[in-house]
């Protein structure tokens, strides 16, 4: 028998935090480990009870939820922060998963799609609720089509003779893509896709091991952190087309 997931649940409603409970506890395989109404306290009892997922709001008192997401990261690295909201709003969702996050769920979900995001993340594997999807894809498109008008006028200058200035987005062929392997590339495509490590190993026939190794070896080549921050840099250099 495989071990329940552990969850801390972190709303500052009552209600909310009731309903979550009601629902987990109706479900297998979940085990809630503690419950409080704001960010401090979440990390307070994530650092004594070493759960395997916080399930988050975005909005609470003392400290919110992305504040809290954010120091999550430094004092318990293995721990997998979930964050829920009713906003859907892009500012919201890039600040999550800039945090740390590796999921952004709605408020409005049903009982049974609740459970099962949070099985895919306890798994390893990122979820993102399908509306907040929509809200990455706008985002990264308006990027690529500032950048893109970016470059049509930095490219006019340059024939009039007026130097280009030199950026990571400046799209193109920045020191950053050129250092990239191809298997990289494909990976980072993958990425954007919205593919986690097992189904990229499986479509590449390789393990997720390595996908991992290539993942790291590609942040660290970028200068990002995430996978969120290798994508949004990739869509607005023009590398990649979402």
């Amino acid at each position: 028998m495989m071990n329940p997931v552990r969850v801390l649940i972190a709303d500052d409603h009552p209600l909310v935090r009731e309903g979550l409970k009601h629902i987990l506890s109706m479900e297998e395989g979940f085990e809630i480990v503690g419950e409080c109404g704001d960010g401090r306290q979440a990390v307070e009892l994530c650092e004594r009870l070493h759960p395997d997922i916080v399930l988050m709001d975005v909005h609470m008192p003392e400290e919110d939820g992305v504040s809290a997401a954010s120091r999550l990261m430094e004092r318990c690295p293995d721990v997998r922060v979930v964050m829920l909201s009713f906003n859907d709003g892009e500012e919201y969702v890039i600040e999550a998963f800039k945090s740390g996050a590796c999921g952004y769920l709605l408020k409005d979900m049903d009982a049974e799609s609740l459970a099962h995001a949070l099985r895919q993340v306890a798994q390893g594997h990122p979820f993102v609720h399908p509306r907040v999807t929509d809200t990455l894809l706008r985002q990264f498109r308006r990027a690529a089509a500032e950048v893109g008008s970016a470059g049509r006028s930095g490219a006019a200058k340059s024939a009039s003779g007026g130097r280009k200035p030199e950026s990571d987005l400046s799209g193109g062929a920045s020191p950053a893509k050129n250092r990239l392997t191809r298997r990289e590339m494909q990976i980072l495509t993958l990425m954007a896709e919205g593919k986690s490590n097992r189904e990229i190993g499986e479509r590449l026939v390789i393990s997720e091991k390595t996908v991992k190794n290539h993942v790291s070896s590609m942040m660290q080549k970028m200068g990002v952190h995430d996978r969120t921050q290798a994508v949004v840099m990739a869509v607005k250099n023009g590398w990649l087309t979402i």
